[in-house]
């Protein structure tokens, strides 16, 4: 059951994100990755309110917690569990390994989507 509660809110998710980039694009233009940008403050945003709800409801909050945050806000954005998961660390107190995560998820991203598109363009 937890599987298809993911995969259906990941469907709407990919949706929403979807329709999310196609109406920033008919408003601002080609010219600065908007709809990526507004999935990823949109998504932290619905995460924060998620969590702090599921923090209040407890009991039963697992099918909630599958479907909107793993499924709908992992199909819309992957940032808002980046986010949480930066979050979560600096509640925690613990600021560097929190900063290490920022920095390598960000800088090794990148660095992974570099070396895969030039792997790919070798190898054309």
């Amino acid at each position: 059951m937890s599987y298809l509660l993911v995969m259906a809110g990941g469907a709407i998710g990919a949706a929403a994100r979807h329709l999310v980039g196609r109406a920033t694009l008919a408003w601002f233009g080609p010219n600065y990755p908007f709809g990526t940008l507004a999935v990823n403050l949109l998504g932290g945003l619905a995460m924060g309110l998620l969590f702090g709800l599921l923090a209040r409801i407890g009991e039963g909050s697992e099918q909630v917690r599958l479907f909107v945050g793993v499924g709908v806000l992992g199909g819309f954005t992957t940032f808002s569990a980046f986010s949480l998961d930066t979050m979560l660390m600096l509640e925690r107190g613990e600021l560097v390994p929190a900063l290490g995560y920022v920095m390598l998820s960000v800088a090794g991203a990148i660095a992974a989507l570099a070396l895969g598109l030039s792997i790919a363009r070798a190898t054309a």
